[in-house]
């Protein structure tokens, strides 16, 4: 980043009155399909994936930062610009696939709410259309400040992980050596986990959340300091609530040789080994993340598709004036809901398509961004200077190397 800085002060309430955007960016991504894949990792390899956190932490502050910087400065949304400098056909083109992998996404949330409330007794049947309509009302709910405080307030449970963590009794001197000692193991199980673990932090989706919640927030280059720490410290905390998650159940499952398939394993195989409440808090931490990731997916794909093509988008919009912004929202969840409950859908081949369909999709959108964030006629004096050239170039080659590797992966069987 280069050019003039802007004269923020960065006092209490300023950093308190701009939190939001990029915490809710960033914790959003520790959705179920992230929670299932710290899990996994934990219980399978110990503390040996613990190093990766701090590579992923820094790889998101580059990413946010330049999506909210690219917003604070223009008062766009990455559709718009995307539209602007490369065309109507190739932001047709990653709006589409971003609506088919969102879509698909989403389905994992309900997918998660439903496995996690299961943990409580509660049936699919009663959870899915009962989260459904809450999910709907909150999206609906006409205010963006409200949507906000919402959000924030469901992102709290995720110190349950913090608490989970500290109950298991972990040794932490050996916590701290994985933490910042590299391992590489040939195991491509191993490897496979490696590159989920990384993948699962930055998802397509999540730049346009990013970049929107500010421009929806009315941000503007006087607010990019104090953007820049709402968006360093969502991206540190969301890294953080991922490291405590593989620190529990490398704590408890992996002395056992207990491996597990997704969280809501992961929260039952706690029980016998730690106790009751380390899964109640488990279980409750699933279902926060889905929750919160199913309220800001459909709206993200709806305001990109919109913002695209030119149509009314936003929270403030009503019927009248955003139909097929509503209506976009609508649909996803509707749809989403649907398939969860009806017997005898794949799930899991669903959501290998969204996965596929990010991981190609991730690269073409951060060259996109790092392509608009450097061009001074769009950036000014906020374009990136650089040595931030430099750093999201790296992020979007070990990205690329990454997708790859986990294709490569698949294709094999791992």
């Amino acid at each position: 980043m280069q050019g003039r800085e802007p004269g923020s002060k960065l006092t209490l309430t300023a950093v308190l009155a701009a939190m939001g955007p990029g915490l809710l960016a960033a914790l959003a991504g520790n959705d179920a399909g992230g929670i299932a894949t710290y899990s996994s990792a934990g219980a399978s390899f110990g503390y040996g994936t613990l190093w990766i956190l701090p590579v992923m932490a820094l790889l998101l502050i580059v990413v946010q930062e330049t999506a909210a910087r690219c917003g604070c400065v223009t008062g766009k949304g990455f559709a718009s610009l995307i539209r602007e400098k490369f065309g109507v056909r190739l932001s047709a083109l990653a709006m589409g696939a971003l609506l088919i992998a969102n879509t698909a996404v989403t389905i994992s949330e309900f997918a998660g709410i439903a496995s996690g409330l299961a943990l409580f007794g509660v049936p699919t049947t009663i959870s899915v259309p009962l989260t459904a309509l809450v999910i709907w009302l909150i999206t609906m709910s006409g205010s963006f400040a409200r949507i906000e405080k919402i959000l924030l307030l469901v992102s709290c449970v995720f110190l349950t992980y913090v608490v989970a963590a500290f109950m298991v009794g972990p040794d932490w001197a050996s916590v701290a050596r994985a933490t910042v000692t590299p391992q590489v193991m040939g195991d491509p199980d191993y490897v496979s986990l490696l590159v989920a673990t990384i993948g699962t932090t930055i998802a397509p989706w999540m730049i346009f959340l990013a970049q929107n919640n500010v421009v929806d927030k009315n941000v503007r280059e006087d607010g990019i300091v104090l953007q820049r720490v709402d968006t360093v410290s969502g991206s540190v905390i969301a890294c953080a609530i991922a490291w405590f998650i593989i620190v529990t159940t490398a704590t408890v499952l992996h002395p056992a040789g207990i491996e597990v398939g997704d969280a809501a394993d992961a929260a039952l195989a706690l029980e016998p080994i730690a106790g009751q409440w380390s899964t109640i808090l488990f279980g409750a931490g699933l279902v926060a993340a889905s929750f919160l990731a199913a309220c800001v997916l459909p709206g993200v794909t709806s305001s990109a598709i919109c913002e695209a093509f030119g149509w009314e988008r936003g929270a403030d919009r009503t019927w009248e004036e955003a139909p097929t912004y509503r209506g976009i929202i609508t649909g996803i969840i509707m749809l989403s809901a649907l398939l969860v409950i009806l017997p005898g859908v794949d799930l899991f081949d669903i959501m290998m398509s969204a996965q596929v369909i990010n991981g190609v999709l991730l690269p073409v959108l951060l060259v996109f961004l790092v392509l608009i964030a450097r061009d001074a006629h769009i950036m000014g004096d906020y374009r990136n200077g650089r040595i931030w050239n430099i750093l999201t170039v790296a992020t979007i080659a070990l990205i690329t190397v990454l997708t790859v590797v986990m294709f490569v992966l698949q294709a094999l069987g791992f």
